[in-house]
């Protein structure tokens, strides 16, 4: 593939070419060389004119509180969950921090396993992304539903808009709480907030919440819940007949600019126990099968690549980030060739300057 005789660090091809001088070969031709000595195994055949990506949205950010602030305000003002962040940030004190911590923000997310259509709610995450026809792709915490009242899986559409909307309690929420009566108006009373977007599936909203503390939890009756900035703006932009697609997946994988990343969130367990102390206990001997079975789907002819070690660490940790677990392609032009750059390894954490701190 490479001329007999050229150099490519970390190939172990020898000197350059006495018969050519360095730097005389055509540029696209030199790259294209460049790119089939990077191939794993020598697998020319398998050569892609473009790394894999498009599987992440967002990048990781960072908080520095200050002496007033709760995880909780830090939560509702950068739109993610108090349990993601205590998931993401073990050992703080949710409501006494303490000035000049440095709070990492679960802000970059690797898109679900479903259809890159409409909305797509991820209950196990908490999470829900918008698809638009026009513009980014964005995500929102959200709250489901909790124990015994669960929000379905499946497909369904918005059948319906409502701004400052009525709630009419369902008999078994009256039979839980008899305090409440019929029919609630509009108003800060009224737990629907100010937005709500009707599914297809009777009885079940994507809403506002006049407490937003409750966002990011598994604590409504199957509804789904999200802060009242966020909803107001997804309400403005989603046209009723949008497709809604609600999945549970615990564990994620995809590419980003040619590196594979896995995202583990905590199981049922854990976020019980995160909803309980804001911390959860790891399990290191609970692997999950189906989840490297699917590190090794995505992964497929770039399996070699794997860091099997980090793959097993992140499913234990379960900090609900995306973490890079494919290791990097070896530089491929020679030291000596003018054309050639230094390759820096990025942090395997997005968001950079991270590796080494988790």
């Amino acid at each position: 593939m490479r001329p007999a005789g050229t150099s490519a660090r970390g190939a172990g091809t020898g000197a350059p070419d006495p018969r050519r001088p360095v730097g005389s070969a055509p540029l696209a031709r030199r790259r294209f060389l460049a790119g089939v000595a990077a191939l794993p195994f020598g697998a020319c055949a398998a050569l892609a004119a473009v790394p894999r990506t498009g599987d992440l949205i967002g990048a990781l950010r960072f908080h520095l509180t200050r002496p007033e602030d709760t995880l909780l305000d830090v939560a509702v003002a950068n739109d993610v969950g108090i349990l993601a962040i205590s998931a993401a940030n073990p050992g703080i004190d949710p409501w006494v921090p303490g000035a000049d911590q440095l709070i990492l923000l679960p802000t970059a997310h690797l898109l679900p396993d479903a259809p890159r259509e409409g909305i797509v709610i991820n209950k196990a995450e908490l999470g829900l992304y918008w698809f638009p026809k026009r513009g980014e792709i964005r995500r929102h915490a959200i709250g489901v539903g909790r124990e015994g009242f669960d929000t379905p899986v499946g497909e369904t559409r918005i059948v319906r808009k409502q701004k400052d909307p009525t709630w009419y309690p369902t008999a078994s929420t009256r039979a839980d709480r008899p305090e409440l009566p019929p029919v609630v108006p509009p108003g800060p009373d009224n737990p629907l907030g100010r937005h709500a977007l009707y599914l297809g599936w009777p009885t079940y909203l994507i809403h506002g919440t006049n407490k937003p503390y409750g966002v990011g939890r598994r604590v409504s009756r199957g509804c789904i819940r999200m802060y009242p900035a966020a909803v107001e703006r997804l309400y403005e932009e989603v046209p009723i007949g949008t497709r809604v697609t609600v999945v549970d997946q615990q564990v994620k994988a995809g590419w980003h600019e040619g590196e594979l990343y896995l995202e583990a969130h905590p199981d049922l367990g854990q976020l019980e126990e995160l909803e309980e102390s804001y911390a959860f206990t790891p399990r290191p001997g609970a692997i999950d099968e189906a989840a490297l079975a699917l590190v090794r789907r995505k992964a497929g002819e770039e399996i070699a690549r794997v860091d099997w070690d980090r793959v097993e660490a992140e499913l234990v940790a379960r900090r609900g980030i995306p973490v890079r677990i494919t290791r990097p392609l070896p530089p491929t032009l020679a030291a000596d060739d003018p054309l050639s750059e230094p390759v820096e390894e990025s942090g395997d954490y997005l968001g950079g300057g991270l590796r080494g701190i988790y």
